[in-house]
């Protein structure tokens, strides 16, 4: 250990034996690094323009990075399991809020098939691509308008993935939508990233290989959100009519989307994933298990 540190150019202990804390910092350091390393060079497998993926799976389950496809498998696993201990009978109801082109809805109808399956998507193009994917389902319902949904209550509501593209408007709109579409005893999951302090520096480096000088690839702007302080001015960009939308998660805090939570749902739990047992240093996405106020 003492020559290894050397090597590094620190100075090594006066005495190991009796200095556990300044090990454990040491090995701390360089799992730090390592991970920081791993990031950059991750950022360059697989890497192409935004512009040439086509469809929602290009960026989802069939991205080209290795590491961006298994956390992507890994949420729905997390989300099928949440569904599993809910215990669906006949007749349940499940609402996938934001639901892309349906691809959890068509795990849990594999999984369940007598569920009572809706999908709330507002972009069109997507929304003909869940159209697609969840046609061999029969009884699904697939809207773009909310209000076709507002006499329905439903058992279990996914949204993952939404809150951080979402203005401050449409973000209390939505919060109050899916309240009042969750029945009282429901349950709600909402999943977003963890974009401040080390998860946002490995995902800047990610994407700073990926595109640098993009918004979510700028040296600065990646500092201030890894100092819990992530920039203001997200660029927004019209994805249907009268929805605008942040394109880049870099600038996203989940704890502002607490605070709002908080005001209309009781938090169940809580956790950070992929990797739950590191806890929020070492993990992408935080989630919520809710239950209406």
């Amino acid at each position: 250990m003492t020559a290894c540190v050397a090597r590094l150019g620190g100075r090594p202990p006066n005495n190991s034996p009796q200095t556990p804390w300044s090990l454990r910092r040491f090995c701390l350091l360089r799992g730090a690094w390592a991970i920081l390393l791993a990031a950059w060079f991750a950022g360059t497998l697989g890497s192409r323009p935004l512009e040439t993926m086509s469809t929602y799976a290009d960026i989802t389950i069939n991205d080209p990075n290795p590491i961006k496809r298994w956390i992507q498998h890994q949420r729905f696993r997390d989300a099928i399991a949440i569904l599993r201990n809910a215990k669906p009978g006949a007749e349940f109801g499940v609402l996938d809020f934001g639901g892309g082109d349906g691809e959890l809805l068509r795990q849990c109808l594999s999984a369940f098939p007598f569920l009572r399956a809706s999908l709330y998507e507002p972009t069109p193009a997507i929304r003909r691509e869940a159209e697609t994917k969840l046609a061999p389902y029969e009884g699904v319902e697939i809207v773009g308008d909310l209000n076709r949904l507002r006499e329905q209550r439903f058992d279990l509501l996914f949204c993952l993935e939404v809150f951080e593209h979402l203005p401050p408007q449409a973000t209390d709109e939505a919060i109050a939508a899916i309240h009042g579409l969750t029945k009282p005893a429901g349950l709600v999951v909402i999943g977003v990233p963890h974009e401040i302090f080390l998860p946002a520096l490995v995902k800047g480096l990610f994407r700073m290989a990926r595109r640098f000088g993009a918004f979510d690839g700028r040296p600065a702007n990646v500092v201030r959100a890894s100092l819990g302080r992530p920039p203001k001015g997200r660029p927004t960009k019209e994805i249907a009519p009268g929805f605008s939308y942040y394109r880049y998660h870099l600038g996203f805090d989940h704890r502002e989307l607490q605070r709002a939570l908080d005001r209309r749902f009781e938090t169940v739990s809580q956790w950070f994933s992929p990797l739950r047992p590191l806890g929020q240093i070492f993990n992408s996405e935080v989630y919520y298990l809710l239950r209406p106020r």
